[in-house]
């Protein structure tokens, strides 16, 4: 059994050293047109692959081992056209690299910078959670991912 706090840990280290703290030059491009973000320490490896820029759809796995043990899916859309993409996701990533400790699955509960705000609501623990994530842009709605996730285990 994977120790809880070790693997939150490892997910904010990850999620700060890959998207969040790179952004897309650190991504490698696949022949499938995915992007993949990769993050490993001890015996912790981190993989994110995500498709599109907008929407865009993705999956993080965690491996323990080299044996999945955690893993979560998300999907995303711009809202509005009235904000450029790229000033959206270069607030987005100040957001996630205020990833909590305690909900290490994307930024924190609430964040602000100038005119913009990120709300992040999720149910649940590193075991099973579900939530959504907002940006708002002069207090209008700009952004909204979903994304779902917890511990994976392999049949025995």
């Amino acid at each position: 059994m994977i120790n809880k706090e070790n693997l939150k840990n490892f997910l904010k280290e990850a999620k700060i050293n890959t998207y969040a703290g790179i952004g897309e030059v650190g991504e490698k491009i696949l022949g499938d047109r995915g992007k993949k973000f990769e993050y490993v320490k001890n015996n912790f490896y981190y993989r994110d692959i995500y498709f599109g820029f907008n929407p865009f759809i993705g999956e993080e796995i965690v491996f323990f081992r080299k044996k999945p043990i955690w893993g979560m899916n998300y999907y995303s859309e711009i809202i509005a056209g009235h904000v450029s993409a790229m000033i959206i996701y270069a607030f987005l990533k100040k957001a996630l690299k205020k990833v909590p400790k305690n909900k290490p699955f994307r930024g924190p509960d609430n964040f602000n910078d100038k005119n913009f705000e990120y709300i992040n609501t999720v149910k649940g623990t590193i075991k099973k959670c579900i939530g959504k994530e907002k940006i708002f842009y002069n207090k209008k709605l700009v952004y909204i991912l979903n994304y779902c996730g917890g511990i994976i285990k392999e049949k025995n």
